[in-house]
């Protein structure tokens, strides 16, 4: 019977410690996607949109390697590089009108 306990101990806490991980894994997806979403939105103010897209593509380049988070990753990847582009067209639309 002590083996057996023991048993059911460590199989509980590996299930534990599976879905704790499961958590954190599916975090990354939903942060990486909405550190993009804010990107965007913060792009026509243009140091917010170049910072915040060099990040939301760093982080995008992280996650893209987790199978499951390739969807969001990919996502935010072109919501990165979406910021930084409209970032860049504000910075020189308020250069040509000084």
């Amino acid at each position: 019977m002590s083996e057996s306990n023991v048993a059911d101990r460590l199989l509980s806490e590996a299930r534990k410690r599976t879905a704790q991980q499961e958590r954190t894994a599916a975090g990354r997806g939903k942060l990486v996607l909405v550190v993009g979403i804010i990107a965007f939105v913060a792009s026509p103010i243009s140091l917010a949109g170049y910072v915040l897209g060099v990040i939301t593509i760093g982080l995008g380049i992280a996650t893209i390697r987790k199978p499951e988070h390739a969807k969001n990753a990919k996502i935010a990847l072109a919501l990165g590089v979406a910021a930084i582009l409209v970032a860049t067209f504000f910075f020189t639309l308020r250069i040509s009108m000084h």
